[in-house]
Formats: structure tokens, sequence, C-alpha cells
């Protein structure tokens, strides 16, 4: 049975198909399942935003064919581990839990990288090209130390 990861930012354009697509790159795909949502309903349905697309494929990650979708409580039953992109996520994602069981499987993605700390992956919607090279990376950094981490466990 493969484990089940989840990425979730706000719309489901920039941050976490980023998120889903590095992470994907990372793992081995039989083993494990890579998706991401957001926790708004702006944009179901929608590709990344082109500029995710960029720089995912300036890295060699095509993130091209995602869709956007919501985050729903169900997704508790579904998922094995959920990633919030930032502090307002997060809150909305525990805010769906009904159990202690829900809420140990959401965390804060930069967690990875800097424990308890709960820090922000900036949304680099409203910025220029670096601002999603900037997320590409502390991203790509922390799913390096998912991969690692599962891969250790599992």
């Amino acid at each position: 049975m493969k484990i089940k990861i989840l990425m979730v930012c706000l719309g489901n354009i920039c941050r976490s198909p980023l998120a889903e697509g590095i992470l994907k790159s990372k793992l081995d795909l039989n083993k494990y399942s890579v998706e991401s949502c957001g926790t708004s309903s702006y944009h179901i349905g929608n590709k990344p935003d082109t500029r995710s697309i960029d720089v995912a494929k300036k890295h060699g990650i095509d993130i091209a064919s995602q869709r956007a979708a919501q985050f729903k409580a169900s997704d508790f039953k579904t998922y094995d581990y959920i990633y919030a992109m930032d502090h307002s996520n997060y809150q909305n994602i525990i805010k769906l839990t009904n159990n202690e069981e829900d809420r140990t499987k959401v965390n804060h993605i930069l967690n990875e990288l800097h424990p308890n700390k709960n820090l922000d992956v900036p949304d680099p919607y409203y910025g220029g090209e670096q601002g999603f090279e900037d997320v590409f990376r502390m991203l790509d950094e922390a799913c390096e130390n998912i991969a690692l981490r599962l891969q250790k466990s599992n």
C-alpha cells in the first residue's frame, strides 16, 4: 500500500503544485503518492500558475498536467501526511479535523527544515520571477528532508 502525501496552499496554483512536483521527483512513485490542493475554491480545475510551471521546468520537473483541487475533510482518511505551506492554510486544515489522529497528520512544510518554527513559505503570486525561484529552492530543501525521512522509515 502506497504512503500518500498531500501538499496544501491557498489556491493550489503556485506553492503546493511545486511541492507536489518536487517531492514526486525525489520518491519512488511505486511506493508513494503525492498530490496537492488548496484550501480555497478560487482555481479548481485550473493549471498551475505559468510562473510555477516555468520554474519547475527550469529544474527539470513537469507540473503542467496538474489541476487545482480543494481540500476537503475526507482527505484526512486518504492521506498519511498533509503539509501546509503557511500558518493560515494550516489553521484552515486543522479546523476540519475531527480527532487527534487527523491533527497529527498535518504539519507546516518548513518544519522539515526548521523544526517547530511553523515558518511560512511566502506566496509568490504577487511577486516576480525571483519569488518563484526562492519558493522553489525552499520547497526543494524541505522535500529533500521529507524524502530522506520517508525512505529511512519505510
